[in-house]
């Protein structure tokens, strides 16, 4: 775990207009920078980066974040890759806490890529010297510059290989990064051997892992790194780092499920894919790609284990579904694989299946209903059996919805019967007129208290916080008086509000606006926000947040007197001055002196 403070400390130490113009080329436009959005294609500018402010928002696509964001968004990096990145520019190196677990998370030594460096550099030098791996790429379809640009290199037969590119073979290195295996006799031998030599990139183009086909007959056909330092496979995706360019201008993705099938792709101009190392479709694979396209394509073989593999990679799917991208599942004849398939067809025919890929929602669909008799009731109380598990675990709202609204119209029932038996919240709430909450401010005026806490977090000290209600709302008061009530249900924007002022008050307000806002990306306050800050884009550079936050909280104060003075006089009315008590009165009384 990365503390907080040293994320705060290096957003702090960043300048946003110099980590973005490190990727994209941004001009001068009065206060701010623009470019041309480097997440959607477009032709005029609309992707504006904020030095005063420290973020960037495209009002094309939507995207916006901090300088971490950025980088994981432009780079397809994880979190902590992100951080790291940015740390070194900043010359500071990351400190990690110890995790809940007890784990300590080590920092990675650079001798190890070098190890591995070395390594893929001989392998390629080997490749030069085998005739008959040449000869066995050739038969493949791969030319000389596919193979050069994807680093394909040759491990030769033989045990302790490796001990001509390395001077100490029992440097512990080896062993760490799974390029030599210790017997129980301790004796040293090769781990990839006979074998045409796939390196594994990161985002960064380091070598992390390697993948080795056999030549001939053999078990087994692929042999993987394992798990190091370097290389976890669950995270990892072949061809990632070739494929992100091409990936990002046709925001689209294809993933397969073998090196071959990556590299044979790219042979005939397929260059967006990417495959799987060994394992099935993860979480981390899902986040990975949905930051670098719009359109994510799985492409499986026909037979049955395609096919389970497929419904694993829909599960994992289902609880990381974004509202305006789009998955799909593509399945080939059983004989082949996409490797196979473009050699006989080529690239037209291929790419062709790819554009009439299965929408995962008739996919979903089309296999929960697989053998149900939707005519009968049993049929449809199966069909609805089967789809619980499934779509109780969508968050995207959109496309919930309409996914709980096709179950519904199969099994017939109606959408409210349907999240009824799924216990799901509907969407439209229900309002509740006799709900009376102290000082409620209308939505345009959350807006502006979530920017002036946006652009000045340390006004939120003049606040206290108090769980009014554990489930729906969040006091807010003033040091000096009760000002008003925030209930999350009212709306967005209410929520994050209270929301914001937690953090704060957990974090003793010592955030700063970037560390502020890098807490709730992706959280489902994060869009409000980004939205609220936006907005911030069009203030003038003498725009006062001060005054505008007191006549904000003079409005509030105002509204709480004028309800207050509005239901100590509906008493005084239905019961006459004996109904109120001697507080009552006074307070009364000096309210209509102030009206």
């Amino acid at each position: 775990m990365i503390p907080k403070s040293f994320i705060q400390d290096l957003l702090n130490r960043l300048d946003i207009v110099d980590v973005v113009e490190r990727y994209v080329p941004l001009k001068k436009a009065g206060a701010n920078f623009v470019a041309c959005c480097p997440f959607h294609s477009e032709k005029s500018p609309s992707f504006t980066v904020s030095q005063s402010k420290q973020f960037y928002h495209c009002f094309g696509c939507g995207a916006h974040g901090t300088a971490i964001s950025f980088v994981m968004e432009h780079a397809g990096l994880g979190y902590v890759d992100a951080i790291e990145e940015l740390a070194r520019s900043a010359g500071l190196e990351v400190p990690h806490e110890r995790g809940n677990a007890g784990e300590v998370h080590h920092k990675i030594a650079p001798d190890l890529y070098e190890v591995m460096q070395s390594a893929s550099r001989y392998y390629r030098e080997q490749l030069k010297l085998s005739r008959r791996a040449i000869d066995y790429l050739k038969q493949r379809g791969l030319s000389g510059e596919i193979a050069a640009r994807f680093g394909i290199g040759y491990a030769p037969d033989g045990w302790q290989n490796l001990a001509s590119a390395f001077q100490n073979y029992n440097d512990a290195s080896l062993n760490e990064t799974g390029l030599v295996i210790k017997s129980e006799q301790e004796k040293r031998y090769d781990r990839f051997r006979d074998r045409i030599m796939f390196p594994i990139f990161n985002m960064r183009g380091q070598v992390i892992g390697f993948g080795g086909r056999i030549l001939d007959r053999g078990e087994p056909k692929y042999l993987n790194s394992p798990e190091t330092p370097l290389f976890e496979k669950g995270r990892e995706l072949y061809g990632l780092f070739q494929a992100q360019k091409v990936i990002r201008e046709r925001k689209l993705v294809l993933v397969v499920e073998g090196y071959m099938d990556v590299v044979a792709l790219a042979q005939h101009g397929v260059e967006y894919a990417v495959a799987t190392l060994g394992t099935s479709t993860t979480p981390y694979h899902v986040q990975k790609l949905l930051r670098l396209s719009e359109h994510i394509v799985f492409c499986f073989d026909g037979d049955k284990a395609g096919q389970r593999a497929a419904w694993r990679a829909l599960e994992n799917v289902l609880p990381y579904l974004q509202d305006g991208k789009r998955i799909s599942f593509m399945f080939l004849q059983s004989e082949h694989d996409p490797d196979s398939y473009i050699n006989e067809y080529g690239k037209d025919a291929f790419e062709n299946l790819v554009q009439d890929a299965l929408p995962l929602s008739a996919y979903l669909l089309r296999e929960i209903s697989t053998g149900l008799d939707l005519r009968t009731q049993e049929g449809k109380n199966q069909l609805l059996q089967r789809a619980k598990p499934l779509v109780t675990t969508i968050i995207a709202p959109v496309t919930g919805l309409l996914l709980r609204k096709e179950v519904a119209a199969l099994s017939g029932i109606s959408q409210a019967e349907l999240e009824a038996l799924y216990e799901i919240n509907p969407v439209v709430r229900e309002t509740h007129p006799n709900l009376k909450k102290v000082g409620r401010s209308t939505p345009s005026s959350h807006r502006l208290l979530l920017q002036c806490l946006l652009a000045q977090p340390e006004l939120g000290s003049q606040f206290l916080v108090e769980n009014q209600d554990q489930e729906t709302a969040i006091g807010i008061r003033l040091i000096d008086s009760t000002v008003l009530l925030i209930d999350p249900s009212v709306g967005a924007e209410a929520g994050a509000v209270a929301a914001v002022l937690n953090v704060l008050h957990e974090a003793d307000f010592a955030l700063s606006t970037p560390a502020l806002m890098q807490m709730f990306l992706g959280t489902v306050h994060g869009k409000i926000l980004a939205a609220a800050e936006a907005e911030m884009l069009s203030w003038g550079e003498n725009f006062d947040v001060g005054a505008e936050f007191s006549g904000l909280m003079n409005k509030f104060e105002e509204g709480q007197r004028r309800q207050q003075f509005q239901e100590l006089q509906a008493k005084l009315v239905q019961g006459g001055l004996s109904s109120m008590t001697e507080s009552e009165r006074d307070q009364y009384r000096q309210l209509l002196q102030r009206s």
